[in-house]
């Protein structure tokens, strides 16, 4: 989805919560990686790994200028022979420390193989996000959780849209003084005519 289309997507969505609650995800997402710096684990389900989810943060570090933004996609049938990008199994969850960011992304609730990771996760110091159903278990883990239960107005992958679009968006500095207007437009040019990053 590019900007245009989530240009368009959130005036759709105006007056509702979704732009407020993606938009504040985002900004915890965002002040995880960036202030702490230890790099994003981004993890799925055996039955759903986020890969768009994962290319769209890929751009959007790329476009705003935090590098941080860009996950390690964690894949449970990840093997050695994958290019290294996509070799990372579940195992690394269990070498995140503090200063890290496990990111868990699925539409439906984690099995306990997973969980167990992730608490693990946790209790070596590192943040927990946590994007889903928002079941009970992954619910009381996370530092912070963004619901998206099933027979809402929006699936996940729209979500996920909002969310990548925020953390890059908000990563931008401020405009100041009189030229606000043009200094946007002339960034909006930029992140629509930018060639996105050829990794995914």
């Amino acid at each position: 989805m590019d900007a245009v289309r989530v240009a368009l997507l959130r005036e759709v969505l105006a007056g509702t919560e979704w732009l407020g609650a993606t938009r504040g995800f985002a900004g915890v997402l965002r002040g995880s990686v960036v202030s702490h710096g230890g790099g994003l684990l981004l993890v799925g389900t055996p039955e759903y790994q986020p890969w768009h989810f994962a290319a769209h943060l890929v751009d959007e570090a790329a476009w705003s200028g935090t590098p941080e933004l860009a996950p390690t996609l964690v894949r449970h049938g990840a093997r050695p022979s994958d290019p290294a990008h996509l070799a990372v199994g579940p195992g690394r969850l269990a070498a995140a420390r503090r200063g890290e960011t496990v990111l868990v992304v699925s539409p439906e609730a984690p099995g306990a193989p997973l969980l167990e990771r992730v608490h693990d996760a946790r209790r070596a110091g590192a943040t927990v996000l946590a994007l889903g159903p928002g079941g009970a278990e992954l619910g009381a883990m996370a530092h912070e959780s963004l619901a998206v239960p099933q027979g809402t107005d929006l699936d996940l992958d729209t979500v996920q849209h909002l969310v990548s679009a925020a953390a890059g968006e908000d990563a931008l500095p401020a405009p100041r003084g009189p030229r606000r207007f043009r200094d946007r437009l002339s960034r909006l040019t930029d992140h629509l005519t930018a060639p996105p990053p050829a990794r995914w």
